[in-house]
């Protein structure tokens, strides 16, 4: 595995890619292989890449990968206007 690693990184910087570039490659490579390998499950496939899901999700945005759009969850609001009307009836 070293030694292909190691021809993998001699290739990329032979022709001239950039560490930034190369790095973000790799990155996008194995969001996507880890997304597929767990179907689009984002919270085992960020454990198996050790990274928080927050930041998988933050950088399959970067990366403009389809399969991890974020859903911000919100109250729902027959909670809302519970928790109103006790305050309200409370007082």
């Amino acid at each position: 595995m070293k030694n292909e690693f190691d021809g993998l990184v001699a290739r990329l910087f032979n022709g001239g890619v950039s560490l930034t570039d190369a790095v973000g490659l790799l990155e996008r490579s194995m969001i996507e292989a880890a997304l597929g390998h767990h179907k689009g499950n984002q919270s085992a496939a960020s454990k198996q890449l050790g990274i928080h899901r927050n930041t998988l999700q933050r950088k399959a945005l970067e990366y403009g990968l389809d399969d991890c759009r974020g859903h911000a969850r919100r109250k729902p609001a027959n909670r809302a206007v519970a928790a109103r009307k006790r305050r309200v009836g409370a007082a």
